[in-house]
């Protein structure tokens, strides 16, 4: 679970420092007060892209770190030998945990640490996806794109293993289909290809290539033009060491002679000898091995120039093939292999066609197999969001997942046999139609708040996190939201931002986001409420700034009602 957020100079929150609960967390505040800048920061510490419009106006930099507990995500930390750094409470050093911090400076750029160590966007986001699960304000619209009930359905029934065994037979059949359309092509094509792939092969076996060339090349002519300088400096060396009077050698000998003569009156300078021996040993196995570099410096005199050309005609044939050495040496094998195939192409066409052919019987039957393990999670996740709908004031609510085959040849694609499409009817004695044609936003959000239950029961991140998810829901509908809410809490963290007074009375804990503005800037702070703060907060949500007695009364009955129904609850 998140258990700490520290924000400084993102947008108007110039700092804050929230520490979430367990249970269900509630923002709140007036419209433009910065509820969605919370949202935005664990985004950005979490990986998603950040730009310099997030940094506040003024500050050189903007920084969000985050600290979680979290079982699921210590195996990704010992793998990566992060998780000693990552100890989030003082009071209990036992506890692992997970410490991300994101810097944004003025000019965009950004960097990220997980417990101390640098790390990638890419690398937060892997992590992310095993701490928070983020359900944004426009979410509740990917249900409006069928191309997503699929991996809705995979999800539920926990199909990601089936699913990858299928996509690994798929790939072998397309790789298959691919050389063999390859070698479809008509003679002319045929003929025309063969004679690239021969310019191909002719240039890069030209070039000579071979592994590491590039390298070597690059350290040879940095040596070359510093051979100068280089052979000075060792002159200087070998001259100190043997060459000058006295020499380094001399004066080390004749230190060794005087400390042995010392080592016949006083026994323990024998010691000392004995290492200005060694020392004498070290500096001739030193001066050799200066010798021995100062004579590969004898450098031709257009050994440079053939460095340079040689380099030039390798990061051209680069920039061709837009690759580097290593893989002009793939594409030269590449090209060889694809030039004898063509060569030989009615023999291996026929081997081919054979291999095809087993290959499709084999994807087609792994993603029949597929298929009908969604049939099976198609007819418990139907069941358990029309349920779960009925809950939420829908009581006429019918919802159907719906498993079609897919047209024409081969009968499958990288995501099985099967169209996943989600169909509803909010009404009784309704056909179910496309929910892109039936459903309103309110309903929407309904659909995703039970799909995000559903999904998340057994698995998924300990926090989920939800901007406005009850986007257009009111009355009745708006309370059994709220129930639903209270309801996940009970085994997920769960941070909401809400203007809904029937979700902010279900709080375990509950922040307000104020605005203030002073000397023209404006200034955001988060500020967890007592109960006398939330009575006053929940007045302003059901009548505005408008708070009476009335209002303060009915808002103190509705927290002592949503606090009995989490008693009952739990």
């Amino acid at each position: 679970m998140l258990r700490e957020l520290h924000i400084e100079n993102i947008a108007v929150i110039e700092r804050a420092d929230i520490e979430p609960g367990p249970g269900l967390n509630v923002l709140t505040g007036e419209t433009g007060a910065g509820k969605s800048i919370v949202i935005d920061s664990l985004q950005a510490v979490l990986g998603s892209r950040v730009s310099r419009e997030l940094v506040r106006t003024g500050a050189p930099k903007a920084s969000v770190s985050a600290a979680f507990s979290s079982e699921r995500a210590e195996l990704w930390l010992r793998e990566r030998d992060l998780e000693s750094a990552g100890r989030y409470d003082a009071e209990n050093p036992d506890d692992s945990g997970v410490l991300i911090r994101r810097r944004i400076s003025a000019e965009g750029k950004s960097s990220a640490w997980i417990n101390g160590e640098n790390a990638t966007a890419a690398e937060l986001r892997e992590l992310g996806a095993l701490l928070l699960d983020i359900h944004g304000q426009n979410d509740g619209r990917a249900l409006l794109d069928e191309a997503n009930h699929r991996a809705y359905l995979d999800s539920f029934g926990e199909l990601e293993g089936e699913l990858a065994a299928y996509r690994e037979k798929y790939e072998a059949w397309r790789e298959t289909k691919r050389e063999l359309d390859r070698l479809d092509m008509n003679e002319r094509e045929r003929e025309f290809r063969l004679l690239e792939l021969e310019r191909t092969i002719q240039e890069l076996e030209g070039a000579r290539l071979s592994a590491g060339e590039e390298a070597a090349l690059t350290e040879r002519r940095e040596l070359v033009r510093n051979s100068e300088k280089l052979t000075e400096a060792l002159d200087a060396a070998y001259e100190a060491l043997y060459g000058a009077s006295p020499s380094a050698t001399e004066l080390a000998g004749e230190a060794e002679g005087w400390c042995r003569r010392a080592a016949d009156m006083a026994a323990e300078l024998g010691e000392a000898a004995g290492e200005i021996s060694s020392a004498l040993s070290e500096l001739a196995d030193a001066a050799e091995r200066i010798r021995d570099f100062r004579a590969s410096l004898d450098i031709d005199e257009g050994e440079y120039d053939a460095l340079e050309t040689r380099l030039a005609q390798l990061r051209r044939l680069e920039k061709r093939y837009a690759t580097d050495e290593a893989g002009l040496i793939a594409e030269l094998e590449r090209a060889r292999g694809e030039y004898d195939a063509l060569k030989n192409s009615a023999e291996r066409r026929e081997e081919l066609a054979l291999e095809l052919a087993k290959r499709q019987k084999t994807a087609y039957n792994a993603s029949k197999l597929l298929s009908h393990k969604r049939g099976e999670a198609a007819k418990r996740l139907a069941g358990r969001v029309q349920a779960g709908l009925r809950e939420l004031s829908m009581p006429g609510v019918s919802f159907e997942t719906v498993l079609e085959p897919l047209e024409g040849e081969p009968g499958f694609d990288e995501t099985g046999c099967d169209s996943v499409r989600f169909l509803m009817s909010a009404n009784a004695g309704e056909k179910p139609g496309r929910i892109s044609r039936i459903a309103s936003g309110g309903e929407l959000a309904r659909i995703m708040l039970v799909l995000k239950d559903a999904l998340t029961e057994r698995s998924g991140p300990d926090t989920l996190v939800f901007d406005e998810i009850d986007e257009g829901v009111s009355g009745i509908a708006a309370q059994r939201v709220a129930e639903k809410l209270a309801h996940i809490s009970r085994r997920k963290q769960v941070i909401c931002v809400t203007h809904l007074p029937q979700i902010a009375a279900m709080a375990d804990t509950h922040l307000h986001v104020e605005k203030r503005v002073e000397r023209g800037r404006t200034y955001t702070a988060v500020v967890p409420l007592d109960r006398a703060g939330r009575i006053r907060e929940l007045a302003r949500l059901h009548g505005g700034d408008n708070i009476t007695d009335t209002t303060l009364k009915s808002a103190e009955e509705q927290l002592d009602a949503a606090s009995e129904f989490k008693r009952e609850e739990r």
